[in-house]
């Protein structure tokens, strides 16, 4: 730093020294108060006003009092060591932060995740997880979250997206329903009460085009969330694509059936989102690594098929 500037830069002892003085009145005060000698006391604010080349208290029988320049420098002077106490707080509890705080899609938290969890927490008992529901894109200057799973692409400006899994569909119904409604080939599905999801609003003609049938899409119920959707095939008002390791339960007991057995990969991935900031924080590091090992034995035993 130029020579010029350190004298705009006294030190932190000296500023301390005269926020103290100025508040108390007294020299002896202040150094009962920073635990000093009252000489040592003395001293800074003599080498503040060399510094300074301004004379900040009048020295009187009954102890000091500031200058009106010593008013004026006092004013700010306070604000800005409390400033700087509190982002030394605020650096030094980050530092040492064990939470990691994070968004999760509502479904994929429940039926994949939180069955994992318990895994993680064995290997990392000092970190505290919090949880939020989110969908979609948010800001996460303003949300307070240190990163989030997510479904979608990886186009989250400002942010690491790490590739966890593909998605992949199959249409899936009631029992009861496709036996009033019977399927023998993809293109009896369009005549048919098909459900969307706000978040993949072209999902069906993706399918119906892996299958070369043009013009297929959707156009029945709209849902936000799967767990929805999945209850509405439950109550038998029609068909869903849904994600077959989402619902690997209901298949398997019969209470969801595959109105026509044919998966295709979906056009949305899950990913989990960093904000570039967050990067280097060790509970979100450490949680990404976890994951991904979870996502490699996940692939294991649940290999897609074709």
């Amino acid at each position: 730093m130029l020579t010029h500037q350190r004298r705009f830069l006294p030190s932190t002892s000296a500023l301390a020294a005269f926020d103290s003085v100025a508040k108390l009145g007294s020299f002896s005060a202040a150094a009962n108060e920073l635990a000093l000698t009252q000489s040592a006391i003395s001293r800074q604010i003599g080498l503040l006003e060399d510094q300074l080349g301004v004379k900040l208290f009048e020295r009187t029988s009954r102890g000091v009092v500031l200058t009106l320049a010593g008013q004026d420098y006092a004013k700010g002077i306070g604000d800005a060591l409390a400033t700087i106490r509190t982002l030394s707080l605020e650096v030094m509890s980050r530092a040492t932060d064990t939470h990691l705080r994070l968004a999760i899609l509502p479904t994929f938290g429940t039926r994949w995740l939180m069955p994992r969890i318990p895994d993680f927490l064995a290997e990392n008992p000092t970190i505290i997880l919090d949880f939020a529901t989110r969908i979609g894109q948010f800001d996460f200057a303003t949300s307070g979250l240190d990163a989030a799973i997510t479904i979608g692409e990886p186009n989250w400006p400002g942010t690491d997206c790490q590739f966890l899994m593909e998605e992949r569909v199959v249409p899936v119904c009631s029992p009861a329903f496709l036996a009033a409604n019977p399927v023998s080939r993809p293109e009896d599905l369009l005549g048919m009460p098909l459900f969307d999801m706000a978040s993949r609003p072209r999902a069906w003609e993706h399918w119906f085009a892996n299958l070369a049938i043009a013009g297929g899409r959707g156009g029945g119920m709209r849902f936000e969330q799967f767990s929805n959707i999945v209850q509405a095939c439950l109550a038998g008002l029609g068909i869903a694509l849904v994600p077959t390791f989402l619902i690997e339960p209901e298949l398997a007991s019969g209470q969801l059936v595959k109105a026509f057995d044919h998966e295709v990969k979906s056009a949305s991935a899950y990913y989990f989102v960093r904000p570039h900031a967050k990067l280097g924080y060790p509970p979100a590091t450490v949680f990404a690594n976890w994951l991904s090992r979870k996502v490699l034995e996940f692939h294991g035993q649940f290999a897609p098929k074709g």
